[in-house]
């Protein structure tokens, strides 16, 4: 068997009521002074309040920066940087969904003494070296953010770019199904296929699959696309939440170490150019981009049929097996009233050429998919998902 690499985070609570156990793993890190990064919509939905009477009646002042916004510009962030120095904090927390938690990690990473400038730290690897401690909380069931060593940034106008190290992986991922509950029924959908898209892409990258994430990635798929319609149909189903939160970990562990490749690609400019949320820009493309990867990728696509017991056609070969996933998918995404046209969300067919231009930008995606894709295929992917 080749030689294979796996990290992720060190330690991982998760489970019903797992907030409790916030202050001990502060008190373990050796922190007393934390501060939480999230945005205005957890505030709003009162999801901040346990987190902070939690840290408050275990005798923890607590300062908050909630300006965080979805596809984060690096103002917000440089602003989270700011705030934490001046309130000298000595672990971050991240609460929320993906943008809070890709803040939180470059927070804790540059909110230290000497610590490089935010435009040095871009790509792979560039981090020199660790900084606060870091507590992740996840309040969707999408991103994974809480278990991967990966910051995505909004760059300029337009563009977004990756912050790769390992020293972003969280001291602590704390997962608490309760904290999902109020999750409107669109975000549920969105979110949950954007996970799926983590372990579909995470099983067929080019470069670095290997057994412990094919493990994952298997599943978390199951795990997902067994629970995503209940939980959008009953939000306030805890087993669905549960399972769709591990699913989404899961996928996240998976893909943190097999990166994702063409859907998030081309996913990137939508979010970038329309600011359309991360888990929909995904959820639109993915059929589109399975369908032109399914010549390389059909033997992983018919495993993963298999291991979700996708229902079988007259047809059995390799080929019919994958196109049977790529429908059992894209069902399953009506199903739960996901849109499934870009045109849908209002953006125009002529912008399908820009759209394409500014997915080739994303080499160090592309790199990973299962099939060489060109800017002409871009775009006639993006013609086929208008």
């Amino acid at each position: 068997m080749k030689k294979f690499f796996f990290q992720t985070v060190p330690v991982l609570h998760f489970g019903e009521g797992c907030l409790a156990e916030l202050p001990g793993q502060i008190a373990a890190l050796r922190a007393s002074r934390p501060m939480i990064v999230t945005d205005r919509g957890i505030v709003d939905a009162g999801l901040i309040a346990p987190v902070e009477q939690t840290l408050r009646a275990a005798g923890l002042e607590v300062a908050i920066f909630d300006s965080v916004v979805a596809d984060p510009p690096e103002k917000i962030v440089l602003q989270a940087i700011d705030t934490a120095k001046a309130a000298g904090v000595d672990i971050v927390i991240g609460l929320g969904g993906g943008s809070s938690l890709d803040t939180a990690k470059v927070v804790a990473a540059l909110a230290v003494d000497g610590a490089q400038p935010l435009a040095e730290i871009y790509g792979v690897g560039a981090l020199a070296r660790k900084g606060l401690p870091t507590i992740l909380i996840p309040t969707t069931s999408g991103t994974g953010s809480e278990v991967t060593a990966i910051s995505i940034l909004t760059t300029g106008e337009t563009t977004k770019a990756g912050i790769v190290s390992p020293y972003l992986f969280a001291d602590v991922a704390l997962l608490d199904p309760a904290l999902t509950l109020g999750l409107p029924a669109a975000v549920t959908a969105a979110t949950g296929i954007d996970a799926m898209v983590h372990a579909i892409e995470a099983f067929t990258g080019r470069h670095a699959k290997n057994p412990v994430s094919d493990m994952l990635a298997i599943e978390a798929l199951r795990l997902l696309t067994t629970n995503i319609e209940t939980a959008c149909s009953d939000g306030s189903n805890i087993a669905a939440r549960e399972a769709m939160l591990r699913g989404s970990m899961l996928a996240g562990q998976a893909f943190a170490n097999s990166p994702v490749g063409a859907i998030h690609a081309l996913a990137y400019p939508l979010g970038g150019i329309y600011h359309v949320p991360h888990g929909l820009s995904n959820a639109l493309v993915m059929p589109y981009v399975m369908q032109y990867n399914l010549e390389a990728a059909a033997p992983l696509y018919a495993q993963l049929a298999d291991a979700l017991n996708v229902p079988r056609g007259s047809e059995n070969s390799e080929e019919a097996r994958a196109q049977q996933l790529i429908d059992y998918l894209e069902a399953l995404a009506v199903k739960v009233k996901a849109p499934r046209k870009l045109r849908e969300i209002g953006i125009k067919q002529d912008a399908t050429s820009e759209l394409a231009e500014a997915a080739m930008l994303q080499t160090r995606l592309l790199m990973n998919n299962p099939k060489e894709l060109t800017q002409a295929d871009a775009q006639r992917i993006y013609d086929a998902a208008w």
